[in-house]
């Protein structure tokens, strides 16, 4: 399967509260975010690795192509983007078609989850499966509507339900007439990909996971390395 990860995003926030690495970089228990979902993506036995990282972080880029030289899966795409909606079209014009999943950078989430979820999206004949949470602990939450075998109904903005989004998609070539439509239409934003994907009929499947963390804040480094020792002693 097809990976990819959605890493062109500023991290001004991060940045506005002290974090001097740019965020793809930015360290969870002694490990840069990027370096663990690409570890996990090969884990989980990706064919290839697709990223998109902006112009303005010049180490992100070199450590990306150092990984390269060692890595013939990795596949770096560098361009500004306005939103993560258009990172996604860029990355879909190279990516080829079949299955995919696509990530945020700073997902954190417990591996054993993940690998289960891919196998669930290898074998499933839906649309898409995104993964979702009912832990809330986001400043903008996009809540999941579903009905009772969890098929998406909808994505709401401020309307609350069991589930919100995960930042983890898995979608195919099914999804690529929507993002053309979106960038062709002037859209942005991710959630209004999303919510074009329900109104153009495509069948997509909610999976939940336990817990899900975003690392948008500096405090949110310490709740995730917090969530992964959890984790660890959960295995042991």
């Amino acid at each position: 399967m097809t990976f990819a990860i959605l890493a062109a995003g500023e991290g001004s926030r991060l940045a506005q509260e002290g974090v001097e690495l740019p965020k793809p970089l930015v360290k969870i228990q002694g490990e840069a975010m990027i370096d663990r979902l690409i570890r996990i993506f090969h884990a989980c036995g990706a064919d290839s690795i697709y990223i998109i990282t902006n112009n303005l972080t010049p180490l992100t880029q070199e450590h990306l192509r150092q990984l390269q030289k060692a890595d013939p899966l990795l596949h770096l795409l560098v361009k500004t983007t306005p939103s993560s909606m258009h990172s996604f079209y860029e990355l879909r014009q190279v990516m080829g078609n079949g299955k995919f999943c696509l990530t945020t950078v700073d997902t954190i989430f417990r591996e054993e989850e993940f690998r289960r979820y891919i196998q669930a999206w290898q074998t499933s004949a839906d649309d898409g499966m995104m993964a979702v949470t009912d832990f809330i602990d986001d400043e903008k939450p996009l809540y999941i509507a579903t009905d009772a075998e969890k098929t998406i109904t909808g994505f709401l903005d401020q309307e609350p339900q069991r589930y919100i989004s995960g930042g983890i998609y898995g979608l195919d070539e099914r999804s690529f007439p929507v993002i053309d439509k979106c960038i062709s239409e002037g859209q942005s934003r991710m959630r209004n990909f999303q919510r074009q994907l329900v109104r153009d009929g495509l069948r997509l499947k909610a999976y939940p996971f336990s817990k899900i963390l975003d690392v948008d804040h500096a405090s949110d480094i310490e709740k995730a390395e917090a969530f992964l020792r959890e984790e660890e002693k959960l295995e042991c």
